[in-house]
C-alpha cells in the first residue's frame, strides 16, 4: 500500500516511532490478536487521528504509545529511546474523565505533579496556569459532581497539560459528551493548538468518528479490525477552520468511509476469522438495536445497491451514525459492502420484506449462526440446570476480553437481540436471563 504523507509534517522532529508492533492478549479462550504489524511515526507540529471501528485496536495502540501496556513484539521509541515503561514524553486524556470525586479541580490537576515529587508551591502554581489556560479559572475549589460533562473533560485536559508533555494522547475524549458540548470542545482544542502558550508539540487522537478526524487532524491513520492493521494514511491539507459542507471536506469523508467499509484495490480485504476463532472477542456485537438495523434493511430494500454516504444523505444522518448499523447487517449476513457501496444479500432481502414473526425467525437463525455472543448465551442457558443464569455470569466471561464498561455494553446488546429473536428473556428485577420456553429441550429430544 502506498502511504501518502504531507511534506510539512515530514519536516517536523520525529517524536514517537512505532515499529512492527503487535499485541496479543491471553484469554481463557486462547490468544486474542489485537494489533498486527503496526508501524507509524508521530512528528512535532501535527495532530494525528487514529481512526477505526470497534476491534481495530486503536485504544490499545494508544496505550502502547503511552507505555501503559507493553507490545507483544515490536518497539515504541520516544526521541529514539525505547519506551519500556510509562512514556515520559506523553500524557493521556481519557474518554471517561477519570477524575477522583473526592478531590477538587485544583487537587485533581495537581495529581500528576504530586506523583512526580513536585513541591507543593510549584505544583500549585503550575496547576493554576493549566486551569487558566483551559478556561476553568474560578472553579479551582469545585468538586467533579458540581461540574458539567464538558467541564469535567476540561479538568482532564488541564491534568494532562500541567505535566507539560511533548505529546498529548487523547482516547475518544469527546464521545461521552453531548453533540453541542463536544463540538465546542473541539473548537477550543484547536484554539489552544494555535496558542503560543500551548506546551504540546503533537497530539494523537483516537476516534471512531470520521468527521471529527477530518475536522481536527493533519494526518489520519485508518485501522482495519480483528486484528488492527493500518489500512491507509491520509494527509488533511484543508485550511482551518474547516467547512463541513466544502466539496473537499465531503470528498475526504467519503474517501475514508470507502476505505473503512470497502474492498478496493488500494485497501486489503477485511477477512472474517475462521469458524474456530469466531468468539465474542473476535466478532463483538455492534452497539445497535434490532429495530435500528432492521429499519435500515427495509430502507435498503427500497433503495437497492447504493453508497453508504448516499444513504446517510437520504436519511439526513452523519455517515458515522450508519457504520454500526451496516456492521450489524454484515455480521448477520444480511448485507454486503464493497467499494463503499452496500447491497442486501438474498437473505437480507427476505428479512427486510418479511412480516414480524417471520423476520424474528430469520433473525434468530442468523444470530445463532453468525453472532458468537448470542450463541454463547444460548448455549449457557441450555446447559444450566433450570435454563436460567444471572447476567453477572456472562459479564464475568466477557471481562476476559473486554473492559468492564464494554462487557456491560456487549451484554446489553445481546439482551436486546435475544429478546427480539425470542431466544431468551431477561428479568431486570433479578438481573437474570432465561431460555425461551420454546427452546427448552424436552426428554424426547434425547442427549
Amino acid at each position: 500500500m502506498e502511504v501518502r504523507t504531507r511534506t510539512a509534517v515530514e519536516q517536523g522532529t520525529r517524536l514517537i516511532e512505532v515499529t512492527g508492533l503487535t499485541k496479543t492478549f491471553d484469554t481463557l479462550d486462547g490468544p486474542l490478536p489485537v494489533l498486527d504489524g503496526v508501524s507509524l511515526q508521530i512528528r512535532s507540529g501535527e495532530i494525528v487521528a487514529l481512526l477505526g471501528k470497534s476491534g481495530s485496536g486503536k485504544s490499545t495502540l494508544l496505550r502502547c504509545i503511552a507505555g501503559l501496556i507493553a507490545p507483544s513484539t515490536g518497539v515504541v521509541t520516544f526521541r529514539g529511546t525505547p519506551v519500556e515503561g510509562p512514556n515520559p514524553g506523553t500524557a493521556m486524556v481519557f474518554q471517561s474523565f477519570a477524575l477522583l470525586p473526592w478531590l477538587t479541580v485544583q487537587q485533581n490537576v495537581e495529581l500528576g505533579l504530586e506523583a512526580r515529587g513536585v513541591e507543593p508551591a510549584a505544583r500549585s502554581q503550575r496547576a493554576e496556569r493549566a486551569i487558566d489556560l483551559i478556561g476553568l479559572d474560578g472553579f479551582e475549589s469545585a468538586y467533579p459532581k458540581e461540574l458539567s460533562g464538558g467541564m469535567r473533560q476540561r479538568v482532564g485536559f488541564a491534568r494532562a497539560l500541567v505535566i507539560e508533555p511533548e505529546v498529548l494522547l487523547m482516547d475518544e475524549p469527546f464521545s461521552a459528551l453531548d453533540v453541542l458540548t463536544a463540538e465546542n470542545l473541539r473548537g477550543e482544542l484547536l484554539e489552544l493548538w494555535d496558542n503560543d502558550e500551548f506546551p504540546i508539540e503533537a497530539i494523537v487522537l483516537v476516534t471512531h468518528n470520521i468527521e471529527e478526524a477530518v475536522i481536527l487532524a493533519d494526518r489520519i491513520v485508518v485501522l482495519g479490525a480483528n486484528p488492527g492493521r493500518i489500512r491507509a494514511e491520509l494527509p488533511v491539507v484543508l485550511p482551518r477552520p474547516r467547512d463541513r459542507n466544502a466539496p473537499e471536506f465531503v470528498g475526504l469523508v467519503e474517501e475514508i468511509y470507502a476505505i473503512m467499509t470497502g474492498r478496493s484495490v488500494a485497501t486489503p480485504p477485511v477477512t472474517q476469522p475462521p469458524d474456530e476463532r469466531r468468539t465474542p472477542a473476535t466478532m463483538p456485537l455492534p452497539h445497535v438495536t434490532v429495530d435500528a438495523f432492521s429499519g435500515l434493511a427495509e430502507i435498503m430494500d427500497q433503495l437497492g445497491p447504493i453508497s453508504v454516504a448516499d444513504v446517510a444523505d437520504e436519511l439526513g444522518l452523519e455517515v458515522d451514525d450508519l457504520l454500526p448499523l451496516v456492521d450489524a447487517l454484515e455480521l448477520l449476513g444480511f448485507a454486503h459492502v464493497e467499494a463503499g457501496r452496500i447491497r442486501l444479500t438474498p437473505e437480507g432481502v427476505t428479512f427486510a420484506g418479511a412480516d414480524i414473526q417471520a423476520s424474528k425467525q430469520i433473525f434468530a437463525t442468523a444470530a445463532l449462526d453468525r453472532a458468537p455472543l448470542i450463541r454463547v448465551v444460548v448455549n449457557g442457558l441450555e446447559r444450566a440446570g433450570d435454563h436460567s443464569l444471572y447476567a453477572g455470569f456472562f459479564i464475568q466471561v466477557l471481562r476476559r476480553s473486554f473492559s468492564d464498561e464494554e462487557a456491560h455494553r456487549q451484554l446489553d446488546v445481546a439482551i436486546d437481540w435475544g429478546r427480539y429473536g425470542e431466544l431468551y428473556s431477561y428479568d431486570a428485577g433479578h438481573d437474570e436471563l432465561a431460555l425461551d420456553p420454546a427452546r427448552v429441550p424436552t426428554a424426547s429430544d434425547g442427549p
